[in-house]
């Protein structure tokens, strides 16, 4: 049943293509007449020119002439039959308005990007598509917003070639069909809201001041061992201190100030606080060599002196007393 009633929708497909290719002929017949009648004003609408840049599709009858496009160049139609459409093959530059998305993160950003693209089969891009380039540019958004929501925050603003290189091969691959070949894809910016700005920069403050403080740290330590290994050096050379001494004030007077500050060598200073130390030491070894002998002349009894003879201890206690007071 079925193959009889596929070969009687054969059989009527047949005399309708025959009557279509009929009647196309005598069209065409009738619209070389009128050329040849107008002649040669007809010629000024039969004869086209398109640019390099251009490609020119045909349409006789409303059919896509076989050939594919014709240009650049000069080309014939046939008027009233033949239509043809104008096809630009340049690269067109698309400027994608800011698309808010949300990111993996839960991060609401605003981006925006550039597209370049071409028309890179003019007879596809016409008979497949209504309007190439509006609705290359509508995949562009749609395919910006789908990226973007699957990347996290910092992919985004870390690794934009690598986000442009997926765009431009998922465009590519949906408007190959369309007879559009996309060239490059660029992310121009990456819009964050103003609380996210100041904690990131908050962030990044906190992460600069602690890398400062971990580099003072090390500065630090670096400087005590050199002051270190330098003290061992003037330590093992008394010299080298009065070197440094007269270096340091060669270098205050190059810089012409009104004061002058002389260190004094701490060795002097040692020296008076050693000689003072010894002389109290002596005094002290005296007066307590006196109060032991005051106390001997007390323990020992001895005759009553009479009022006219002093005691001799006393008198000797006496001049000890005064010779220790004169010496310190």
């Amino acid at each position: 049943m079925s193959s009889c009633t596929s070969h009687k929708i054969m059989e009527e497909d047949v005399p309708e293509k025959e009557k279509t290719s009929t009647c196309s002929t005598l069209l065409i017949f009738l619209s070389i007449a009128i050329i040849i009648l107008t002649l040669p004003f007809s010629l000024f609408v039969c004869f086209k020119v398109v640019q390099e840049y251009e490609r020119a599709v045909i349409f006789r009858l409303g059919r896509l002439m076989s050939g594919g496009a014709k240009g650049p160049g000069i080309f014939f139609i046939l008027p009233c039959i033949d239509s043809y459409a104008r096809v630009d093959l340049r690269t067109r530059t698309y400027d994608v308005p800011p698309q808010e998305v949300l990111t993996k993160d839960s991060v609401t950003v605003s981006v925006d990007a550039v597209v370049y693209y071409r028309v890179s089969n003019a007879t596809v891009s016409i008979a497949n598509v209504e309007n190439a380039h509006h609705s290359t540019r509508l995949l562009a958004q749609t395919t910006l917003r789908n990226t973007m929501g699957t990347r996290h925050l910092h992919e985004i603003l870390s690794e934009r070639m690598t986000i442009s290189g997926t765009m431009q091969l998922a465009l590519d691959e949906a408007t190959d069909a369309w007879g559009i070949k996309v060239e490059r894809v660029e992310i121009k910016d990456v819009r964050l809201p103003v609380q996210l700005q100041r904690a990131m920069a908050a962030e990044a403050e906190a992460a600069r001041e602690a890398r400062a403080k971990v580099i003072a740290a090390e500065g630090e330590q670096k400087a005590s061992r050199a002051l270190r290994e330098a003290s061992e050096v003037i330590g093992a050379s008394p010299a080298a201190l009065q070197l440094r001494y007269l270096q340091t004030l060669s270098q205050i007077s190059a810089e012409k100030n009104s004061t002058i500050v002389f260190p004094m060598p701490i060795d002097l200073v040692t020296y008076f606080l050693k000689s003072k130390d010894a002389a109290t030491q002596q005094l002290a070894e005296a007066a307590v060599a006196a109060m032991d002998n005051k106390s001997l002349a007390l323990a020992t009894p001895t005759p009553t002196p009479t009022a006219a003879e002093p005691s001799p201890n006393t008198n000797n206690g006496n001049k000890d007393i005064k010779s220790l007071e004169k010496s310190a």
